[in-house]
């Protein structure tokens, strides 16, 4: 919100505590906050102040974002975050999915704890040029839920960015949840002040992802936040054939598995087809996927990344898909989307000036 958090308990329509009108408009009448609002000191929000003087070492900051659940963003954010850092660059992943944090598993630092210096709380580190901060190195198990309503999550999130010593960063990616929400609200007004480079948006190509794809472009639009571009993720399923299996399925539905028949008969008939790969649209992308989407809403597109599971492998065991030789499909995809992010908007510059 524009004039800062509004409490919970707060009237309908609230003008916000830090507005001049607070506790004197017609909305306030009966709200349990109305005096102590009409009497606090009005003026910027301290915490904002804080936050501009910590995010001065950072030099770039991009927002990775997704309409929808499920589509790959925290994937994407992390092997981002693995690509930046295998360049040489100082990078922070900062993960403010409050309710679902899956950054810690995917950087491969599951029962890593915050631990806090007299410069304030300091990331968890994967390598000595990538820091990590998550809610999910706060709680007590990894299956504690976290319950919370919109202020305590803002509050969270402004500690996050005023609280922990990054040092000096090229870049620092934040890893925001699904949708719409108070958190990603909250992180474009924090950061306001400081510039955003912008956002990565993340969807998969049918219709149904595309949709929410489109409300979170149009919310970038309104916050003033410059859509880096899209990524088509899961845009079709790819690996080699070596790596499937082969079932002939019965009459009565009952499933036997052929794989040895079919590289037998392979190896014999048509040894030139075991080095292939083999490739399926998983999800329906008749309506054009991505690429239309990008061409009426006019924002770049960055391109496709298939659905590989090996890359899902490297996020379940924490590890850089660029550093695993079976990442045969996924890792070209996303080092081709990183290479264009990177000269399109001029970052290479960082490693040619010494970063």
């Amino acid at each position: 919100m524009e004039n800062g958090d509004i409490p919970e308990n707060a009237n309908e329509h609230c003008p916000g505590p830090q507005s001049e009108s607070a506790g004197k408009s017609d909305a306030c009448e009966g709200c349990p906050n109305q005096q102590i609002c009409a009497t606090a000191p009005k003026g910027p929000d301290p915490d904002l102040v804080a936050i501009a003087e910590r995010m001065a070492t950072v030099k770039h900051k991009i927002l990775v974002l997704s309409g929808k659940g499920g589509v790959g963003k925290s994937t994407f954010s992390a092997q981002l975050a693995f690509a930046l850092a295998a360049r040489d660059f100082q990078v922070g992943l900062l993960d403010v999915d409050i309710c679902g944090p899956s950054i810690p598993k995917m950087l491969g630092l599951e029962g890593q704890e915050i631990h806090q210096s007299n410069l304030g709380w300091s990331p968890v580190y994967v390598e000595s040029n990538l820091g990590v901060m998550s809610i999910g190195f706060m709680l007590p198990n990894p299956d504690e839920a976290v319950i919370w309503r919109g202020p305590r999550k803002n509050g969270l999130i402004k500690q996050f960015l005023k609280d922990v010593y990054w040092g000096e960063l090229d870049f620092l990616i934040v890893d925001a949840p699904p949708g719409t929400s108070d958190e990603h609200i909250s992180i474009v007004q924090c950061l306001d002040a400081t510039g955003v480079d912008g956002a990565i948006i993340v969807t998969t190509p049918q219709q149904v992802s595309l949709i929410d794809v489109r409300k979170e472009v149009n919310f970038c639009k309104k916050v003033g936040v410059k859509v880096l571009g899209v990524v088509e993720n899961m845009s079709s399923l790819c690996q080699p054939i070596a790596d499937f299996k082969f079932m002939r399925i019965s009459d009565d539905g009952e499933q036997k598995d052929v794989t040895q028949w079919v590289w037998e008969y392979m190896k014999e008939k048509a040894p030139e087809m075991l080095n292939l790969i083999a490739c399926t649209e998983v999800f329906d992308s008749s309506g054009g996927g991505a690429v239309k989407m990008c061409n009426e809403m006019g924002v770049p597109f960055l391109g496709k990344v298939p659905l590989d599971p090996q890359l899902c492998k490297a996020a379940e065991e924490g590890t850089s898909c660029f550093a695993n030789k079976d990442c045969v499909v996924s890792a070209p995809a996303l080092k081709k989307i990183i290479e264009q992010l990177i000269e399109t908007n001029g970052w290479s510059i960082l490693l040619n000036n010494g970063a």
